[in-house]
């Protein structure tokens, strides 16, 4: 243990930073900005943390993965309020601001969605177009075996679906290994190793600055990596198979996907997802970015979000 301790740090210690400047952009919002501007929910299982900003009866929600939160919709936030939309970020249970408790199956994708209708219902919301990234997709899956009627368009940014395209950067086993990795991103020992690998895979060229990855990493040194672990240990290794319920849906939906993603690769499950959830041709915008396309094209996202839900 003691050798490996020792090489964690090293590694660390030689690695370059996860930002690629130290320097503000204008007008740019800090982390703890961002968390000024965040609400409190509590749910049967703790504490959630969520933005709600606009005042129109057009909500859109806007729904991240893993090991994001809602921090990473902060450019898309002003620009949706302007476009005449309620936006609603919730940082789900594990992640961001949110509470962290203990346990395992609590960070199930279905405990997930049921946390996610609490906090909906008692912001006296019954529908509403549902953005979502990554792991997002899963725990929306399992919100819309509960209740699909309450989610009138779907957009689909680089999220989880099906099992071919799928290639998470990691995957562990329960035990040891990914408890040690999980210790090692909370104390600072890998945490800025990971978030660099993260951003050079999932992104066309890193430009994110210090006070960016503040966002990503304070929530990390925090100790939130118990939602984390149950999605490297049990869902990476164990995809849930929604086939049958994309097939059930009747929703209006537009896919906006970074093409060059290696996390989440399109070509081996387009056919399959157009004919599943009947997207029409012009709804499909593949964008020249990978895995992080709120980094990447946020205002593009925004226009084409802006343009699909005006149809």
């Amino acid at each position: 243990m003691r050798f490996l301790v020792l090489t964690l740090c090293a590694i660390a210690l030689f690695s370059c930073k996860p930002y690629q400047s130290t320097t503000a952009r204008k007008g740019q919002i800090t982390y703890d900005g961002f968390r000024q501007n965040q609400k409190t929910f509590n749910t049967s299982d703790g504490a959630i943390a969520y933005i709600d900003k606009g005042k129109s009866d057009k909500v859109i929600v806007l729904l991240h993965g893993v090991p994001t939160s809602g921090w990473l919709y902060r450019k898309m936030i002003d620009p949706l309020v302007d476009a005449g939309y309620r936006v609603i970020i919730p940082d789900m249970l594990g992640y961001g601001s949110s509470d962290n408790p203990k346990g395992y199956d609590i960070y199930s994708e279905e405990n997930h969605a049921q946390r996610l209708l609490e906090l909906l219902d008692n912001l006296n919301i019954t529908t509403w177009s549902h953005v979502m990234h990554d792991a997002g997709g899963l725990w929306t899956w399992e919100l819309l075996k509960k209740q699909p009627q309450r989610i009138n368009n779907l957009i689909l940014l680089n999220t989880i679906i099906y099992e071919e395209g799928f290639d998470p950067p990691v995957r562990f086993k329960e035990g040891f290994m990914a408890r040690t990795a999980m210790w090692g991103y909370r104390n600072g020992i890998t945490t800025n190793v990971m978030l660099k690998n993260l951003f050079k895979s999932g992104m066309l060229q890193n430009n994110l600055n210090k006070i960016d990855v503040a966002g990503y990493k304070t929530p990390l040194r925090e100790g939130k990596t118990r939602g984390m672990y149950y999605f490297f240990t049990q869902t990476c290794n164990t995809l849930p198979d929604y086939t049958s319920l994309t097939k059930s849906l009747d929703i209006p939906t537009a896919v906006i996907w970074g093409k060059e993603d290696t996390f989440l690769r399109i070509e081996p499950q387009i056919t399959q997802l157009q004919s599943s959830l009947n997207i029409k041709e012009e709804n499909i915008h593949l964008l020249e970015a990978k895995h992080f396309i709120q980094e990447e094209k946020p205002e593009e996202i925004v226009t084409i979000i802006s343009a699909f839900l005006k149809e």
